[in-house]
């Protein structure tokens, strides 16, 4: 998250019109008690998953209900909006707390609707393409709570509809942990909040946009495969990969990365129906991608019947889910908070663990959340962990310390996968994800040491260390890292890229001394270990607010070894108001910053 604004050129185009709300008839009378319209007849039909703490005696069911937090919407359905507004109310403000909802809409078309989001919300259509489902109405985040301020508009999501926004532009003025995937806008998208304040994002992938982006006051952005009609600015950092439409290179000035074409993808898991059969689309990778997945008709991959998911309520125990990842099923997390005693333990190749509307993971007792074995195609998607306050060592796994398989054909992908330390309550992890297994994809995550909020203080969520790769040929394309007290990212493993990254280092440092490393003063954002001899990267991007003792001096944004086969790409580093400043960008080079002026320093490429 970033606090102080740099403005934007918001000249040559307009914001969008205000938020609207249009409540019409109650929706209670359409629904069950329990909040949930009908799944199809098999799958409500599975037995109820045991809350014993053990395993359960015999097979365990697939399938089964989502729950109570789970909305499924269908174009005759009355009282959408009443029902949209509702949630939203709960939600608007409630950045720590427990409620958490998936808005589900059955393919057809939507009209009139504003669907708002708040925390913990997401929002998505069922059909196999975007088109499939439309919303002649908008999907819009603003930052109307928080006066204007949209750097803390986290953990929502939007997801496989195609939207007629009312004024020709949507709104989606987010922060971190909050992708827009599988979109098709029918017209512009307005990135800022309204008036043009402050905005920390944010993520794109797998979309079209028919209209211009506006990003206006965004510090950062990464859009990943898509197609865009144009792109009005850039503040800081706007990095595009894969993506039609884009604009040229131009970094530092504009500062546009921009590559042709995204090096491995494959998009993210998601729910759809098959007449009135639920299903889990997994699609396949794509090389050298390009576009959207979906722009040429019925997308590639494979979909999994819901009766192949054991469907996880809170209160289950990760004994239980461990039976039924043994038995052959695959996760599926509905909405809630679940706790853990003993990792979730993933084993079998090809496994999908997919939640839904934010379902979230809290290991009790110092545990590992999750840990994946050394296999191919694990598909890790839509979650978050949320440490515990007893310390764990670290909170996910990919593959068991010196995994060594080769997994190019066929990689384990983590996306949308978020972690948080501290702010909904004390936490502690020592190091918050490790990647061990080789041609791991890492698809947007958002690791977070809290900066606010309850349970926040530089030893009270303490934690060293955001994520180790140790694997070879690991790719990270959106790596959202921040505020760790010492390094936020190691990199150990053999020909890592990275596509974007974005952090800012801890706020709450007391003094120097607490941040010292050696000879260097603090630890690098991104620091690529001395025996490396192959890595990339491409707009890369620290900044520090040292907001209790100004006076903090970072000797470098990020740490890398001089050989011929480093090569970094348009890196900045970035004093945010004057608190605390970079001595320089990589290892000795690039200018300091200075002042209060939240100019960036940049080194175009290194060495």
């Amino acid at each position: 998250m970033s606090r102080p604004p740099t403005p934007a050129d918001t000249t040559s185009a307009a914001a969008s019109g205000p938020s609207r709300r249009r409540v019409v008839a109650s929706l209670a009378a359409a629904l069950p008690a329990t909040g949930l319209l009908t799944m199809d007849s098999s799958a409500t039909a599975a037995a109820a998953p045991s809350r014993t703490g053990a395993p359960a005696a015999g097979p365990l069911p697939g399938g089964g209900d989502l729950g109570p937090n789970v909305l499924v919407f269908d174009p005759s359905t009355p009282g959408i909006q009443a029902k949209l507004d509702e949630i939203f109310q709960k939600q608007e403000t409630a950045q720590f707390g427990t409620g958490r909802y998936a808005l589900l809409f059955k393919p057809g078309t939507y009209d009139g609707l504003n669907a708002q989001l708040g925390f913990y919300t997401s929002i998505a259509g069922l059909g196999l393409s975007p088109d499939d489902t439309t919303i002649n109405g908008d999907v819009t985040v603003d930052a109307g709570w928080f006066d204007g301020n949209a750097t803390q508009n986290f953990w929502r999501s939007a997801e496989n509809l195609a939207l007629k926004p009312v004024s020709g532009t949507n709104r989606w003025a987010v922060a971190q942990a909050a992708p827009f995937r599988r979109m098709h806008v029918k017209g512009g998208l307005n990135l800022s909040p309204d008036g043009y304040g402050w905005a920390s994002g944010g993520y794109i992938a797998d979309s079209r946009i028919d209209g211009t982006v506006g990003p206006y006051s965004q510090q950062q952005w990464y859009t990943r495969d898509s197609a865009v009609g144009g792109w009005e600015n850039a503040v800081w950092n706007m990095v595009f990969s894969g993506v039609e439409g884009a604009p040229a290179q131009g970094f530092p000035d504009p500062p546009y990365t921009t590559l042709d074409t995204t090096p491995v993808s494959r998009e993210k898991p998601f729910l759809h129906l098959d007449g009135d059969t639920y299903k889990v689309f997994v699609p396949e990778k794509r090389t050298d991608a390009r576009g959207t997945s979906w722009g040429g008709g019925t997308p590639r991959g494979e979909s999994l019947p819901l009766d192949r998911f054991y469907v996880v309520k809170p209160g289950t125990d990760a004994a239980t889910l461990n039976a039924a990842l043994e038995q052959g099923l695959n996760l599926l997390l509905t909405p809630g908070i679940h706790h853990v005693d003993r990792p979730v333990d993933v084993r079998r190749a090809n496994t999908v663990v997919l939640g839904l509307g934010y379902a979230t993971i809290v290991p009790d007792n110092g545990v590992t959340a999750l840990k994946v074995a050394d296999v191919d195609g694990v598909r890790l998607a839509g979650f978050l962990i949320d440490a515990g306050p007893v310390n764990s060592a670290t909170l996910l796994e990919v593959g068991p310390d010196g995994a060594s398989s080769d997994h190019s054909g066929n990689p384990t992908t983590v996306q949308d996968v978020f972690v948080r330390i501290g702010g909904a309550g004390p936490g502690k992890a020592t190091t918050s994800m490790v990647i061990n297994s080789n041609d791991t994809v890492i698809d947007h995550t958002w690791i977070w040491r809290a900066d606010h909020g309850d349970g926040v203080g530089w030893e009270t969520n303490r934690a060293d260390y955001g994520i180790r790769v140790n694997g070879d040929r690991v790719l990270a394309t959106g790596l959202f890292v921040e505020h760790f007290n010492k390094y936020d990212v190691e990199w150990h493993g053999e020909q890592g890229r990275t596509i974007f990254f974005q952090n800012e280092k801890a706020y709450d440092a007391p003094d120097q001394a607490a941040i010292q490393n050696g000879d260097t003063k603090g630890f690098a954002a991104y620091a690529i270990a001395d025996k490396v001899s192959t890595h990339e990267g491409w707009g890369l991007g620290s900044y520090c607010f040292y907001n209790v003792d100004p006076s903090i001096r970072q000797g470098h944004g990020f740490k890398a070894p001089d050989k011929p086969g480093i090569k970094l790409h348009d890196l900045l580093v970035v004093s945010l108001g004057g608190k605390g400043q970079y001595e320089h960008v990589i290892n000795g080079i690039g200018a300091p910053t200075s002042g209060e002026s939240t100019v960036p320093s940049t080194v175009v490429s290194y060495p």
